[in-house]
């Protein structure tokens, strides 16, 4: 009984994150761009919802679910090459790529990029071992499908 009262005085004990895997730190980065000018919007969330439903095959529920575990990963997060490099490291280049595909998608889904979103495609391209003109190829996609 005692041990019960005590605990209703303290914290309580946060869940603790999953180490993540290729979907999550792609995720993170997505919330990370898409946060990037301090404005992140419900289009946004559900872009990301979208994207990773697409590129991992999940339903809308379980896209929402991985999105929101990546926002707490981004939060708590470590930075940029950290994600990027686990992406290198786990995936072939075509699921690089996508990624790649995928953070432009973020970027130029508002109709502005900003320095900062620029910032952490530039970061992520170096850390996926991607080159400048993959990136550009990946923009240039993205837009001619928007």
């Amino acid at each position: 009984m005692l041990k019960k009262f005590f605990a209703a005085f303290r914290p309580p004990r946060e869940n603790s994150l999953p180490d993540p895997d290729a979907e999550l730190a792609l995720g993170a980065l997505l919330v990370r761009v898409a946060q990037a000018d301090r404005d992140y919007q419900v289009e946004e969330i559900s872009l990301i919802d979208r994207i990773l439903a697409r590129l991992y095959k999940h339903n809308a529920i379980e896209a929402a679910k991985v999105r929101a575990t990546c926002e707490k990963l981004h939060a708590a997060a470590p930075d940029t090459d950290t994600f990027g490099k686990l992406i290198r490291e786990t995936t072939g280049l075509e699921e690089r790529l996508a990624a790649m595909d995928a953070l432009w998608e973020v970027v130029l889904a508002d109709g502005e990029t900003k320095e900062g979103e620029l910032k952490i495609v530039e970061e992520a391209r170096i850390a996926m071992g991607l080159s400048f003109n993959d990136s550009e190829a990946s923009r240039n996609r993205v837009m001619q499908r928007l």
